[in-house]
């Protein structure tokens, strides 16, 4: 015997949850994971900075508009999601002029060595700060979402991956583990495997590409100071944050992956530290700790939200690359819409060929039904 559900969300990272909360108490919804935990992949190895200046203009409108809900809620929280932390973009004139954008402004050399004494004065000679960067607390937010779907009746499944999905008449019968589900909207929020799942339901792929991105937790000599912003290089080769006595640090790579649970590749991890040690006085000499990432994303970088033009009731809700977290929230905002619709509005824009889902999806619902809902 089938469960069945209006909805059935497949991934529990971040975007899988927050659409799960969106929806809780408004439809009847059941979110699936693979993995026995929630969250194990992608959207347990944030660098948990939110940054309005940071990704094209679709994105930090959608992260905007997240910071704003996530603050809202904040205020009736025991411990916030939300501190306030400035991130700082360093290196040439040309680069940092190319990549600065929103709300980061042009500081002088003297200021950036000022906010981060540990810089070496001649590794860059130009800067860029967003003082409107927050840190997140992405363990509460994700625990936020997952109360919010459960006290409001979502079935929330884990280790149980989806090996079977077909349309038949007016919905999906689902296969996830040892789950038969049936639901009217089959939404597809699992990352790295969001193609894949893609070929399972019968619905052609997108074209997806997972990312790696490495980061680790590192011992230094010298502490960053408390009020030291998020540093990162803008020919994106590195950046690092404080971590409470330890520091933060990434390479900043965007190598192709296939979908896995990916690890360090031996020899990066060194390699940055020997960077690091080169560019700044931090004197890093120890790892606590390291891991990779996939950061999955639309050959032009955009988020993919939407339901799928050719088939019917299949809702993708993907390709959110290295803006997961900063535009969770303001996306979910807009999928719930969109599903509760019931229908294809604007949120459903096509390819030119008139026939595929475009990940230009969010502009367009960023650009018109949000932008003049606020």
């Amino acid at each position: 015997m089938s469960e069945n559900y209006d909805v059935v969300i497949v991934g529990g990272g971040i975007a899988g949850l927050s659409l799960a909360s969106a929806l809780a108490g408004k439809c009847a919804v059941a979110l699936v994971e693979a993995e026995q935990t929630l969250a194990y992949h992608t959207s347990s190895r944030s660098a948990r900075q939110l940054i309005p200046s940071y990704g094209p203009p679709v994105v930090q409108e959608l992260t905007a508009r997240t910071l704003e809900l996530i603050a809202a809620e904040d205020e009736a929280r025991p411990v916030k999601v939300l501190t306030p932390r400035s991130f700082m973009l360093i290196g040439d004139e040309d680069t940092v002029r190319a990549e600065a954008s929103g709300s980061m402004r042009r500081i002088s050399h003297t200021e950036a060595l000022a906010l981060c004494p540990v810089l070496e004065p001649d590794s860059f000679t130009a800067a860029g700060l967003d003082t409107e960067s927050f840190g997140c607390n992405a363990p509460v937010l994700l625990e936020h979402h997952r109360q919010v779907a459960e006290s409001a009746g979502v079935d929330i499944i884990t280790g149980a991956g989806v090996h079977s999905a077909q349309h038949l008449g007016s919905g999906w019968q689902i296969g996830a583990g040892q789950e038969a589900l049936q639901a009217g909207v089959l939404v597809n929020a699992a990352g790295a495997w969001a193609d894949e799942l893609a070929v399972i339901s019968g619905v052609e792929k997108l074209g997806l590409q997972p990312y790696r991105r490495t980061a680790a937790i590192v011992a230094v000599e010298h502490s960053l100071p408390e009020n030291c912003p998020m540093v990162a290089a803008a020919d994106e080769s590195f950046y690092f944050r404080r971590e409470g006595a330890d520091v933060l640090v990434s390479p900043s790579e965007a190598v192709p992956s296939g979908p896995e649970d990916a690890k360090p590749h031996p020899g990066d991890v060194e390699a940055l530290i020997a960077r690091l040690n080169s560019v700044t006085t931090l004197g890093i000499n120890g790892v606590r700790t390291a891991w990779t990432g996939l950061r999955t994303q639309a050959a032009d970088g955009l988020p993919i939200v939407g339901f799928d033009a050719e088939a019917p009731g299949f809702f993708w809700l993907a390709g959110q690359g290295g803006y997961g977290f900063q535009t969770s929230s303001a996306i979910a905002e807009l999928a719930a819409e969109e599903i509760l619709a019931g229908h294809q509005t604007a949120g459903q824009q096509t390819s030119e060929e008139g026939k595929r889902p475009a990940s230009r999806t969010a502009e367009a619902l960023a650009a018109t039904r949000w932008s003049i809902r606020r």
